[in-house]
């Protein structure tokens, strides 16, 4: 025997569609204002204020040195590709190193309550210091190589992917680890096939944190010594007053973090599929 689909569930699914899309064109519409607002109030404060472009540019100044450093051959030590690449390469060591010393400290506390009362007053003491303090501590002990520029990363990236890691393990359903109890599962298997996926949200979150953090992290120690980086042409455009390039930097840097964003939530949306299914 047949059974007729309902008729409201056919017409509910192209509307919901349907509202998807105009939300998504809303969107962008208010982003596209916004920015076109920012422009206008940039360019009237110039042209009202009389400021100087090595105080303010315009953003046809800004757009001409961001072409000047993209336009060049990859291996133009003249653009921006090179130093971008420096400073990506150091804060993907230094996330790496973070994400994985932070999950694994942060599932030790999780499941050992005497780990946890000895490390978290010192890991919220650690992140408490402000890192602008300690960057040139750590520039001295690891030298003004690649060195101090993925630990400063890596110390950045930790806080993040340790509280949220901890926070979610902590977060799982007591019923579905007594339901691993009774089945006799041991503490590993526990951790791995209940807890683990059910802290991924929290640690995904952490991950998207850290990896802006370790960006932000190794600018930092670029800007106090080094021989290449994002924070290098920094500081070599301010010593000649090209704000406008300082300016394209910033521009590349944020673009940068965008697609860091976009592509953590991209792997996270595959990874932790559930969760997706769960908000539509």
């Amino acid at each position: 025997m047949k059974t007729q689909a309902n008729p409201a569930t056919k017409t509910a699914q192209p509307r919901a569609n349907g509202q998807t899309r105009a939300t998504r064109w809303w969107r962008v519409a208010i982003n596209l204002g916004v920015f076109a607002a920012l422009l206008v109030t940039w360019i009237a404060a110039v042209r009202v204020f009389g400021l100087r472009s090595y105080i303010l540019p315009l953003p046809g100044d800004v757009l001409r040195a961001l072409w000047a450093g993209m336009a060049v051959p990859i291996m133009d030590k003249t653009g921006f590709y090179l130093p971008l690449w420096v400073t990506l390469s150091n804060s993907a060591l230094g996330f790496l190193l973070g994400s994985a010393f932070g999950l694994l400290l942060g599932s030790l506390m999780a499941e050992f309550r005497p780990v946890e009362t000895a490390v978290m007053p010192y890991a919220f003491a650690l992140q408490s210091l402000p890192k602008v303090a300690i960057a040139p501590l750590i520039v001295i002990w690891f030298g003004f190589g690649d060195g101090s520029k993925i630990v400063i990363a890596a110390t950045l990236t930790f806080f993040p992917m340790l509280v949220n890691s901890f926070t979610g393990l902590r977060a799982t359903e007591p019923e579905r680890i007594d339901l691993m109890r009774t089945l006799s599962a041991s503490r590993l298997e526990t951790y791995l096939l209940v807890k683990l996926p059910s802290a991924a949200p929290y640690i995904f979150a952490g991950l998207d944190m850290g990896a802006v953090y370790a960006l932000l992290g190794t600018i930092v120690a670029e800007f106090l010594g080094a021989q290449a980086g994002m924070g290098v042409t920094i500081t070599q455009l301010q010593a000649v007053s090209d704000v406008a390039g300082v300016f394209a930097c910033l521009i590349v840097l944020g673009a940068t973090g965008i697609l860091l964003h976009l592509g953590m939530r991209s792997i996270e949306r595959r990874v932790v599929h559930w969760t997706e299914r769960n908000r539509g």
